[in-house]
């Protein structure tokens, strides 16, 4: 904790200095004395919600924001899943809105039943060729090949041909459209 508050003072110096405001004016504003808001930015003076408060306020910053972001492990540690012959590997945490997956499609002849459901979902192939029946039309996309559909069409994915297709698979359950384009 103490190490957290050692960046109290120069982050409340950065985030005035930003602003293009001298010290004594956000002294001025926030209530207090140049000297005390200089021996706070210092570190010479410690931090309290009652300096703190104002200063934030004035600033338009939070105080979470002048503490050390918590470091978290930003691998996911989810484990991979094999369900009717698909190998399913979670790219992201369970919690997250987005869904992502790199997904392993094995080599059939049959097209599995066609689906509906609330969402976007977006497929890049990686590897092999993916059969992707999306309402009537009936497409075969390929490796680097994209598509972005309304899961509420009705829908089946499976490999093509005789290999294995790989591709991620990302997913919104809340159909907000995902921007697959750079512009």
């Amino acid at each position: 904790m103490l190490d957290e508050l050692d960046h109290v003072g120069p982050r409340l110096r950065a985030a005035r200095q930003r602003l293009g405001l001298t010290l004594e004016e956000t002294a001025s504003r926030a209530s207090m004395s140049a000297s005390t808001l200089s021996r706070l930015e210092s570190g010479k003076r410690q931090a309290s919600l009652e300096l703190l408060v104002p200063l934030t306020r004035h600033l338009g910053i939070r105080i979470d924001d002048l503490l050390q972001p918590e470091t978290r492990d930003p691998r996911v540690h989810r484990p991979v899943v094999t369900r009717d012959g698909l190998t399913i590997a979670p790219l992201a945490p369970d919690s997250s809105a987005i869904q992502t997956y790199k997904i392993t499609f094995p080599p059939t002849e049959k097209l599995p039943e066609l689906r509906v459901h609330d969402g976007f979902e977006w497929v890049y192939v990686l590897a092999g060729k993916l059969r992707l029946r999306l309402g009537d039309q009936d497409l075969v996309l390929t490796r680097g090949e994209a598509a972005e559909f309304d899961t509420r069409t009705p829908h089946a994915v499976c490999a093509a041909g005789s290999s294995p297709a790989q591709v991620i698979s990302i997913f919104n359950s809340e159909g907000e459209r995902m921007h697959t384009h750079l512009s």
